[in-house]
């Protein structure tokens, strides 16, 4: 695969899109100008504006605030060698920043179009769900198309004797990671009855498209998929890859004990050192995988033995 200091995909949705939404917010004041108020509503107190600022200030104030904070954090999509799952995961969040604050500061402008007094203006709370779930599938189309660029080096001799090998191989292997289904159950239920919650204290439907990609973004942290067939290794999230080692990449993999909050400072994807990554979602026994370019990856299971010894083998195939 051709090395490459930074993902197209990346740039276009973590760099061209974020500058792209800042600059629609001047566009939008420079057409509107004439239609607008020296001074607009732009901040509020429970139902009531309490602060105000003219529309050049509020418009560059704001395209500030989304290329640091929103296109900061998406901007490490476009880092070609940077870790897979975590430049979707930065960002699906930072577009959906990007996206909420664009979505409501249009709206904002809108809704005080033609007016001499701003001082009964309401926040368009419509706003922050539409700019939630914009933001949100925008920043999840990018992820799905980023690709892992990393360097990929052949591993140039089979694992050592002394590691496990399978009696047989049984192919594909297929293991969930993470939390189960009912966990997963009941944090859709808290989720879901905090929705419920808000949008009656809102009367509003709007908190529903703000929870449904906080819940959605929490699971692809919580839940992993692991995959050992011919070709390698794979753990995925969301339907999407999160690691992706070829057989021949492989230098060896062993069986440890883990705890994931001594061993890695946490639960679920962690990094400790350069190249040393970790699956983390239970205590106990897991698989400790070596590649040719020096990378590690750990991942907690409990049919760790038979994993190392099927990935050792099928390296020894090779």
């Amino acid at each position: 695969m051709k090395q490459r200091t930074f993902d197209p995909a990346g740039v276009v949705f973590g760099v061209v899109v974020p500058i792209a939404a800042a600059a629609l917010g001047l566009i939008a004041v420079e057409l509107w100008k004439s239609r607008l108020p020296e001074q607009i509503a732009t901040h509020w107190s429970g139902t009531q504006p309490d602060g105000f600022m003219s529309p050049n200030t509020s418009a560059w104030t704001l395209a500030i605030v989304i290329v640091l904070v929103g296109g900061g954090c998406s901007a490490l999509a476009a880092l070609a060698h940077g870790l897979l799952i975590m430049r979707r995961t930065m960002l699906m969040i930072g577009l959906t920043v990007v996206g909420l604050i664009t979505v409501l500061q249009l709206a904002i402008l809108e809704r005080q179009l033609d007016l001499t007094a701003v001082d009964n203006v309401e926040v368009p709370g419509w706003a922050l769900g539409v700019g939630t779930l914009v933001g949100f599938s925008v920043g999840l189309l990018g992820a799905s198309l980023l690709r892992d660029y990393r360097e990929r080096t052949d591993a140039d001799s089979p694992p050592p004797a002394s590691l496990p090998r399978a009696a047989n191989l049984d192919l594909p292997i297929v293991e969930p990671l993470g939390a189960g289904r009912v966990a997963l159950t009941i944090l859709f239920s808290i989720t879901a009855a905090a929705a419920a919650l808000t949008c009656w204290l809102s009367e509003s439907w709007w908190p529903v498209a703000i929870f449904a990609p906080l819940a959605i973004l929490t699971v692809s942290l919580m839940r992993y998929e692991l995959i050992v067939d011919r070709a390698g290794l794979h753990v995925r999230s969301l339907g999407m890859s999160a690691f992706d080692y070829s057989i021949g990449e492989i230098t060896g993999a062993s069986v440890r004990e883990v705890d994931p909050f001594s061993d890695f400072g946490g639960w679920g994807l962690r990094s400790k050192g350069r190249g040393n990554y970790a699956v983390a979602t239970t205590k106990g026994p897991a698989v400790f995988v070596t590649f040719a370019n020096g990378q590690r990856l750990t991942i907690t299971t409990a049919n760790a033995e038979h994993i190392a010894g099927t990935l050792n083998t099928l390296c020894s195939q090779r």
